[in-house]
C-alpha cells in the first residue's frame, strides 16, 4: 500500500472512531502533558531532532496556513502507531467537533489533489504534510508548547504548570469549501459557520445593517494574515448591544461556535474572558455579497477588547474558506509568559 494511501485509511479510521467518542475535556493540561510526553517517546532519535524544539525559538512564532515547507515532523514520517500518538495527542486539546473538522480538512487535500488534476504521486496536495513541532519538554517543564500546522491548519498550544494557557492563533480553512464532484461530493467541512455568519446577516434591519456591513466588496483574504501578533485598528460593525434578544442568541452561538472548537473546559475559560471584558463592547462587521453561494464572496468578523475572528470565502469563485481564531492579548500565550520562561528556566 502507498504511504499516502495509508495515512489516508489511518485518517479515515480514527476520524471515524472520534465520532462516536466523547472526550474527557479539562481545563488541567495533564492528560495533553501526557499525550506530547507519549508521542515524543515514539518517535525514533532522528524523529525527535525534527520534531522537538526549544520553547523560546522563534521558530515558534513562525506560523502559516498555505502549502509550504515547514519544520517538524510531518505525518507521512510517521508509523500507524506514532500517527496514533499524534492523533490522540491533537484530540487532548480540541474538543470533537474541531477534531473533526480539523481531520476532515487533512483528508481534503486528496481531494484537492483530484480537482487540480495532479497524480497520485503528488507531495504538493498531501494529507502527509501536517506538521507536529514540539516546543520544550513536556515530562520536564513548567512551560512548553506544541503546534499542528499545515496547509489550512495550523493549532498553536502553550501551556503552564499543567495548564493550557493559551490555543491561539487558531486556524482552519477549506479548499474547496463545498466538495462540487466525486465520492465526496457535497461536503461542507465550516458549513455551520456559513450558515450561522449568513442567518446573523439576514436577522439584521436595514438601518442595522448600515452598521454592520462595512464594505460591498470582501477583502481577499483574513486581514491579520499570519501576524505575530493580531491587529485590525479602528474597530468596525454593529455592537452587541445594538441588536436584539434573538440577534444577540445568534451572535453568540456564532461566537460559541468558534471557541468551542476547543476542549469543553478551555473554551468555558475563553468565553469567560471574552464576557469578563464586555459582551456589549463585540461587533459584527460583514462585507461582500449578501447571498449565499458559489460565485458571491464574502466576509464577516468578530471583533472585541479581547478576540479577534475572521472568516474569509473568496478565493477560487468563493468556494476557498479561512477562518481564525486570534487571542489579542494572549496568542501564544503572550508576552508575559515567553518572560517568565527566560527567567525561570535553569
Amino acid at each position: 500500500m502507498k504511504p499516502t494511501l495509508l495515512l489516508f485509511t489511518l485518517a479515515s479510521a480514527f476520524y471515524a472512531s472520534c465520532q462516536t467518542q466523547t472526550s474527557v475535556s479539562t481545563a488541567d493540561n495533564s492528560n495533553t502533558t501526557a499525550a506530547a510526553s507519549f508521542f515524543l517517546q515514539s518517535l525514533s532519535i532522528p524523529q525527535k531532532q525534527k520534531a522537538q524544539f526549544k520553547f523560546d525559538e522563534e521558530e515558534r512564532y513562525n506560523w502559516h496556513y498555505i502549502p509550504r515547507d515547514r519544520k517538524g515532523i510531518p505525518l507521512k514520517e510517521l508509523n500507524a502507531a506514532q500517527y496514533k500518538a499524534a492523533m490522540d495527542l491533537l484530540h487532548t486539546a480540541l474538543g470533537d467537533t474541531g477534531f473533526q473538522k480539523t481531520t476532515a480538512v487533512i483528508k481534503l487535500e486528496t481531494v484537492l489533489r483530484e480537482v487540480e488534476g495532479r497524480p497520485d504521486t503528488d507531495t504538493y496536495r498531501d494529507p502527509g504534510n501536517y506538521y507536529f513541532s514540539i516546543f520544550g519538554n513536556p515530562a520536564s517543564d513548567k512551560i512548553w508548547g506544541w503546534r499542528l500546522e499545515g496547509h489550512h491548519i495550523s493549532f498553536n498550544f502553550s501551556s503552564e504548570n499543567n495548564q493550557l494557557v493559551s490555543a491561539t492563533p487558531g486556524f482552519i480553512g477549506s479548499n474547496p469549501a463545498v466538495v462540487l464532484s466525486g465520492p465526496e461530493k457535497g461536503l461542507e467541512i465550516l458549513k455551520d459557520e456559513t450558515e450561522l455568519g449568513f442567518n446573523l446577516l439576514h436577522s439584521l434591519n436595514a438601518s442595522q445593517k448600515e452598521k454592520a456591513i462595512i464594505n460591498k466588496r470582501a477583502p481577499g483574504d483574513i486581514i491579520t494574515a499570519s501576524s505575530r501578533k493580531a491587529m485590525i485598528e479602528n474597530p468596525q460593525g454593529i455592537l452587541y448591544s445594538e441588536l436584539n434578544a434573538i440577534q444577540q442568541k445568534l451572535f453568540v452561538q456564532l461566537l460559541s461556535l468558534y471557541i468551542h472548537r476547543y476542549t469543553r473546559l478551555f473554551a468555558a475559560q475563553m468565553m469567560k474572558e471574552i464576557e469578563d471584558a464586555g459582551l456589549k463592547d463585540l461587533r459584527f462587521a460583514w462585507a461582500g455579497d449578501e447571498q449565499r453561494g458559489i460565485g458571491h464572496p464574502h466576509y464577516y468578523r468578530i471583533q472585541g477588547p479581547t478576540i479577534i475572528i475572521e472568516y474569509d470565502n473568496t478565493q477560487n469563485n468563493a468556494n476557498h474558506i479561512h477562518t481564525v481564531v486570534r487571542d489579542l492579548k494572549n496568542d501564544f500565550g503572550g508576552d508575559q509568559l515567553l518572560e517568565h520562561y527566560k527567567n525561570h528556566q535553569h
